[in-house]
């Protein structure tokens, strides 16, 4: 298969796919809407040596200025679906986790309330193994079909490689379907508890406007006492820090917000400005939460 697929577009711009609305254009763009689909189209991106990005819901990505060269896929229709199974939902990579949590909810299964608070997409969520208020995905994860050039494969959980934000998915391979097997509960019971986490997350976080997820994983080192990054930043007085078009929200500092014409250069220079001051305030060093897509120049954020 040499001829470029039915549906790729070319120059994309992908600032629209995120929710901090920075960064420049793709050279390829495609959507995938099953499993072949996707295992087709990152098959003629091997053949025709291209690196592949996957963009879920956009919430906790930065998009290099200069934009990504390679191929951009987005999980669509069938690969954005929840359908329910019995006491499990079976989810494709590109559904939106707090819309399976509250499905979840409705039907009276409980094991899933923690995914209300994740802003990303099912293959994002078990790619970067994520976890919130408590919650443990890897709990009530029972398989994942990976797709890649090579076609699509099941794997259990154990295969995975999970570690804290990560697992070993490598790249070129692709979350097409994820099984979850949850439990039986009253549905208003369950219902409660998503609405407790949406009022604690609320007012918390700020929302409604161009921002995106944590932006530094919370530390283990001892010296941080215990504290979050959120609280770090804020001791360090990063809490409404701007440079250029960026902002530490006033509401939660491990927060970034565009205020309007940000680029992806000036929210990595807000980061490494906010990780310098707390390691010289508490000698922590923070690190990036946010995933990166094309040439993003990092290199202030390793030193």
């Amino acid at each position: 298969m040499s001829a470029e697929p039915a549906g790729v577009e070319r120059d994309y711009p992908l600032a629209r796919l995120t929710t901090i609305r920075t960064g420049g254009h793709g050279d390829f763009f495609a959507k995938a809407d099953t499993a072949a689909r996707l295992a087709e189209l990152l098959e003629w991106a091997q053949e025709q040596r291209l690196r592949v990005g996957v963009v879920g819901s956009g919430s906790n990505l930065l998009i290099a200025d200069e934009g990504f060269r390679g191929l951009v896929l987005k999980l669509v229709e069938e690969l954005a679906e929840i359908a329910p199974e019995g006491d499990r939902l079976v989810c494709g990579g590109g559904a939106r986790l707090p819309q399976a949590s509250a499905m979840a909810a409705r039907l009276g299964l409980t094991g899933l309330e923690f995914g209300v608070n994740i802003p990303g997409t099912v293959g994002g969520a078990v790619k970067m193994n994520a976890n919130a208020y408590g919650g443990d995905l890897s709990r009530v994860l029972e398989w994942v079909e990976i797709a890649s050039p090579g076609g699509v494969a099941r794997r259990a959980p154990d295969e995975l490689g999970f570690a804290y934000r990560r697992s070993n998915l490598e790249p070129g391979e692709v979350v097409a379907r994820a099984s979850f097997g949850l439990a039986p509960a009253e549905p208003a019971d369950v219902k409660r508890t998503l609405a407790e986490m949406r009022a604690q997350r609320r007012a918390a976080q700020p929302s409604g406007i161009k921002t995106f997820g944590s932006t530094f994983k919370n530390p283990d080192d001892p010296r941080a006492e215990g504290r979050s990054a959120g609280q770090l930043l804020d001791a360090a007085g990063c809490r409404g820090l701007t440079v250029g078009g960026a902002r530490f929200s006033d509401k939660h500092a491990n927060f970034v917000e565009n205020m309007g014409e940000a680029t992806t250069a000036d929210v990595v220079a807000l980061m490494a400005e906010g990780r310098r001051r707390v390691r010289e305030h508490s000698g922590v060093e923070l690190e990036a939460e946010v995933q990166f897509l094309g040439e993003v120049d990092t290199e202030a954020l390793r030193s």
